[in-house]
């Protein structure tokens, strides 16, 4: 019977009973193949946990700075009106106590200004910050000013590598169409635009520098086939540079086997070959005879002459000291560029992320893979011997990490002690490279069960019948080291688990404690980047060129340093896009406005509209940038009735993750779920809610219309517009439909100047649902 079988039964006419081992030795338990469905819910669980803010927690608000969290408190709201009869009126707000026993309380609409404080090194407890005093205003414009810095330096190199002229690689031949169709499973859709981006950069006369961040086992190495293929068809040789001497030649085999009918040649160079093959292997390079040249570090060595390098794929970068991405840069001017990483460091995401190099994501699996079971375990011979007789009972494999190597020759005695069956392999870096390659070999045809061995087995085996690892000593690794290690199991279609064996959690550092857990939390599918960002998380970026670490980081707390980097970034583009409209526009003359001051809008606001869209109409071409350049956020400001009541969600700890999660909804899609998700759960909306989940698609249309606060108290909408006078939003079209709106509806709307601010009040609006309508009709 190839499906698994959960209990026996009784054949009453046979007069037989059957049972499974699982009921034998009960045991079942233990390997409960957990739905997805099971999984998944656990996950959102998870997570949630993580997101969590509890009373006392340190949180960083980005206007007022590092305070503790109070909790949710509900306050009466003043609606101008006599309360005997409206009844009592209230919103839901969340408290910040600062120094000195300050408070202020934050409305639920602006949740996306405040986060949990995280320090770069999860270190000591951060200074809370004083009201009133300034302190934190300066903190933060250093901080930018320090991230524009950086940026500047960042966009000159982005420019600078822009300009260069790379070689444009010629449109798929024949033969590429014949290698893809070749390929033995279906692409995934990811896995499909990876390689359309890829060679889309290749086909362009400027260098390519793209990172390709996939799951272990999700495809990347299939996306560099085709890459190194396309690169070779037009006669150019291609060098793939991996870390470590047994992924290169699981690399070889894989190129070898994939490009066999192919017209191209294929090698490696690692220490694993003789001086002599060297020798020959390195003239053939010299030569043009190598198309392909898979290796270690000795590909930057002063030897290796390459004839025309036209492609550098560097797979697992993170592997990889300063001093050999250093050379690589040296090495790879006016080349394209493909990094590959399951969990790229934090400085290379960060990059990413900020826009200075292309990123693609394969997220999707491969059909029929499962989710890797992950559980944290402290060392013990009943854990492992159980975790091995199980997957020999399935004829399975078993890789055993121990990163001591004289500790290897005693796990191995003891597990031939407790699993006498269990033929082990010993494999580790000191050995002959010929010896470890053999073992891997041996290991791979299943002439061994168990391989133990060091961290030789991170990168690039590639065996689908180990599906079960168990990695001793786990709190010392690196968060991308062990999810590397975990991916070396699962990649075929069976259940795969993963033991990390580690001394309690309680007696780990807090940061050792945080990987493990991120590990078991996060062991989805196509979990990698949320690692990678987890990685970033714990370990800050640093300085996005130099060597040293942002000071900042510890100040702001993590995702507050994220905030002002992405709003750092915004003004820069935002600076530049000035600098066009200045060159571009005919200035206006001095002192003339298209508002009238202080009165409303009439026959001198419709000739001001009608020379302001010239103006807009004239230049057209400079505004064609996304409207989020105009602001970088619309606040919003109500005396309305919106929360979530109590008797719909009970638990303040839940209502404050269902506010959270509503202020990170970005479309229109996401907030139908996300309704249909609260229903599911609570039972129909009310009205209250129902007005509080409006506000999502309210602040999108505000900021698109280049609205920096928008208020909506005693029936009316006031709408503030960006704050710099000499803003070219006020030469655009945007803007230009604003006036268009407000002249045509003369009754309604009233146009506003008052010390240099520019606003709009619109009359008879009394709910939010009215106020999406207005925006929508502008």
């Amino acid at each position: 019977v190839d499906k698994t079988l959960h209990a026996g039964f009784v054949d009453d006419d046979a007069k037989l009973c059957l049972f499974t081992d699982h009921q034998i030795f009960d045991r079942f338990h233990k390997y409960n193949l957990k739905s997805d469905k099971a999984r998944s819910g656990k996950m959102a669980l998870t997570l949630k946990e993580i997101q969590q803010f509890e009373v006392g927690d340190y949180v960083v608000h980005v206007d007022h700075g590092v305070g503790r969290f109070g909790g949710l408190v509900r306050m009466p709201i003043n609606r101008g009106e006599r309360r005997e009869e409206r009844g009592e009126c209230y919103q839901e707000m969340i408290k910040i106590t600062y120094q000195h026993g300050d408070a202020i309380y934050v409305s639920i609409h602006s949740l996306y200004k405040v986060s949990k404080y995280k320090s770069q090194d999860g270190g000591e407890a951060p200074r809370l910050s004083t009201l009133g005093t300034g302190q934190w205003e300066r903190l933060k414009e250093r901080t930018k000013k320090h991230i524009k810095d950086i940026a500047r330096d960042l966009i000159k190199l982005y420019a600078a590598r822009r300009r260069e002229k790379g070689f444009a690689f010629s449109h798929d031949t024949y033969l590429q169409q014949e290698l893809e169709a070749s390929f033995l499973y279906e692409d995934t859709p990811d896995q499909l635009k990876a390689t359309q981006d890829v060679k889309a950069d290749m086909e362009q006369a400027k260098p390519m520098d793209r990172l390709v961040c996939g799951d272990v086992g999700f495809g990347k190495t299939e996306v560099a086939v085709r890459a190194a293929f396309k690169a070779a068809c037009d006669g150019k040789q291609v060098a793939v540079m991996v870390p470590t001497t047994v992924l290169a030649y699981q690399h070889y085999r894989t190129f070898s086997s994939r490009l066999k009918d192919m017209p191209v040649r294929v090698d490696y160079l690692t220490r694993a070959r003789t001086a002599k093959q060297t020798t020959a292997l390195l003239k053939d390079l010299a030569d043009g005879k190598i198309d392909i040249l898979i290796g270690t570090h000795k590909l930057i060595g002063k030897t290796v002459k390459f004839k025309d390098l036209g492609l550098l794929i560097i797979d697992e970068e993170q592997k990889f000291g300063v001093s050999t991405k250093e050379k690589l840069r040296q090495m790879r001017t006016n080349v394209d560029t493909l990094t590959m990483s399951a969990t790229p460091i934090p400085r290379t995401l960060q990059f990413s992320l900020v826009g200075a190099r292309d990123l693609s994501v394969i997220q999707t699996p491969p059909p029929n893979r499962y989710p890797i079971q992950t559980e944290i375990h402290t060392f013990g011979a009943e854990i492992i011997s159980d975790a091995i007789n199980f997957e020999l009972s399935r004829n399975g494999q078993v890789y055993f990490v121990n990163n001591r190597i004289n500790q290897l020759r005693e796990i191995a005695d003891m597990i031939h002690k407790y699993v006498p069956d269990a033929r082990v392999a010993i494999g580790h870096g000191q050995m002959k490279p010929e010896e470890l390659e053999q073992i891997i070999l041996d290991f791979s045809n299943h002439d061994y069960d168990v391989l133990l061995s060091t961290t030789i087995v991170e990168n690039g085996i590639d065996i689908p019948n180990a599906n079960t690892i168990i990695i001793n000593g786990a709190h010392n690794f690196g968060l991308s080291d062990l999810h590397q290690m975990r991916g070396r199991v699962g990649r075929g279609n069976r259940k795969a688990f993963c033991y990390l064996l580690a001394p309690p959690l309680a007696a780990l550092p807090q940061d050792s404690r945080r990987r493990l857990e991120a590990l078991e939390n996060f062991s989805d599918l196509g979990s990698g980047i949320n690692i990678a960002m987890q990685d970033l998380d714990i370990r800050g970026a640093g300085n996005l060129l130099g060597a040293e670490q942002s000071g900042f980081i510890s100040d702001l707390g993590y995702e507050t340093y994220q905030k002002i980097l992405n709003e750092a970034m915004a003004e820069l583009k935002s600076e530049e896009l000035r600098v066009k409209s200045e060159e571009g526009i005919a200035r206006r003359p001095e002192g003339e406005s298209p508002f009238p001051t202080g009165q409303r809008a009439g026959a001198n606001s419709k000739s001001a509209a009608n020379s302001t869209l010239d103006v807009a109409a004239a230049n057209s071409s400079l505004f064609t940038l996304h409207s989020s350049l105009w602001v970088a956020d619309c606040s919003l400001e109500s005396d309305l009735e919106m929360y979530f009541p109590d008797q719909y969600v009970p638990s303040d700890s839940e209502r404050m993750l269902l506010y959270r999660e509503l202020d990170n909804v970005r479309d229109d899609r996401e907030l139908e779920a996300y309704r249909q998700r609260l229903v599911d759960r609570f039972g129909p909306v009310p009205p209250c809610g129902e007005e509080l989940i409006r506000v999502v698609p309210l602040r999108r249309l505000g900021k698109q219309l280049g609205c920096e606060k928008i208020m909506l108290k005693q029936g009316r909408m006031f709408l503030y517009f960006v704050s710099q006078p000499d803003s070219p939003y006020y030469q655009s079209d945007v803007f230009g439909r604003v006036i268009t709106y407000a002249t045509t509806n003369l009754r309604r709307c009233n146009l506003r100047e008052q010390n240099g601010k520019r606003s709009m009040v619109v009359a008879d609006v009394p709910t939010v649902a009215e106020a999406v309508a207005v925006l929508t009709a502008v």
